[in-house]
């Protein structure tokens, strides 16, 4: 493990390194990018980063975290190429955000618990960007998963207090809401099914929430437990020289259920 001594002189490194590859005599891939080609690459990164916090392996994301600090590295030399901002100017920024977001430390401020803290959060950043920003929601990015933004959005509005006191409440209102995509269905009407559907979604989100789930991730493992048991399934058929189109559901829905109990015994995520 490195000495975090180190830290100043290897990230210095990582700029020096980017200087030659977008330099004149350097590579011409690196030369080519441009923000928008690096976008997809940069999410590509993070959702790697995610895959390695989940499997909990440490060296897997030592090493995601440096192609996301690459990524941002990379942004900072496109910016001194423009003009526009250097990286000393974004750690400047990030490190006066801190140190102002948290005047309970750094400052003066007393504060009693982690509500309180979030809602001084919301008031300094309110502050801060008040001829920036139209309201708590308009800085969140548009084209965040829907599941995060959701959890985002109702996290947000939480700060100010507009949020259910417990879950059961929340729970509550997935019942209501699951009853009116329910009368929208058999009343045959789309529009409505899908604004309900909408709705019923938006909720479970916020019973999640209540309930210390990230719901993201939720998804994503159960996602990964219907491939695991779906391939061993398509596994099992292949052995035979068959194909899953031509089983009957009845023997898809038995294979379905051996596989999850292979799988849990096997302590591979079978069972839900």
């Amino acid at each position: 493990m490195q000495n975090e001594k180190d830290a100043s002189t290897l990230f210095q490194q990582l700029l020096d390194i980017l200087d030659t590859l977008r330099g004149d005599d350097g590579c011409p891939w690196d030369r080519q990018q441009t923000r928008e080609s690096l976008k997809p690459l940069m999410l590509e990164e993070l959702y790697e980063a995610f895959e390695a916090i989940d499997a909990k392996n440490e060296e897997a994301l030592k090493e995601e975290l440096g192609d996301m600090l690459l990524h941002i590295a990379f942004h900072a030399r496109i910016g001194k190429e423009k003009g526009t901002f250097t990286m000393a100017d974004v750690l400047t920024l990030v490190v006066a955000k801190m140190k102002n977001r948290h005047p309970h430390v750094f400052g003066t401020s007393q504060v009693e618990g982690v509500g309180e803290v979030l809602t001084n959060w919301e008031k300094i950043k309110e502050e801060e960007k008040k001829e920036k920003r139209e309201g708590m929601l308009s800085s969140l990015p548009r084209h965040l998963p829907a599941l995060l933004l959701a959890h985002a959005i109702q996290s947000r509005v939480a700060r100010v207090g507009f949020d259910w006191e417990e879950p059961s409440g929340v729970m509550d209102k997935v019942t209501e809401e699951m009853d009116e995509f329910n009368r929208s269905w058999r009343e045959g009407d789309r529009e409505r099914m899908e604004r309900e559907w909408g709705d019923c979604v938006f909720t479970l989100v916020n019973l999640a929430r209540h309930l210390d789930i990230q719901p993201e991730d939720a998804l994503r493992k159960t996602c990964r437990r219907f491939s695991k048991r779906f391939s061993l399934m398509e596994k099992w058929m292949k052995e035979q020289g068959k194909e899953l189109s031509g089983v009957p559901l009845e023997e898809l829905d038995a294979l379905w259920e051996e596989a999850k109990h292979t799988l849990a015994k096997d302590g591979n995520q079978g069972s839900s």
